[in-house]
């Protein structure tokens, strides 16, 4: 089930990544916000997102939390707090 959550994660991610430019600020926080959820860690809501580079975000959750979303070597979809 996990491992499942973490596949519909990645998927997500670099779904919303490959696009580029063409994805609304609105939706990258959705996805963020989702992919976050699907990790099990604390959210609420993604309010801001800042590109780090290539497959690499930072997220500022509603809550105050922060997080660095990417995607590792090994394909994963990672979230470490900051």
């Amino acid at each position: 089930m996990i491992k499942t959550m973490k596949n519909l994660a990645a998927i997500i991610v670099i779904g919303a990544l490959s696009a580029g430019t063409a994805v609304a600020a609105d939706e990258l926080a959705k996805d963020l916000t989702s992919t976050i959820a699907l990790l099990g860690l604390p959210c609420g809501q993604v309010i801001s997102a800042k590109r780090l580079g290539e497959n690499d975000y930072l997220a500022t959750c509603q809550d105050k939390n922060r997080y660095r979303v990417y995607v590792n070597a090994q394909g994963r979809v990672v979230a470490e707090k900051q």
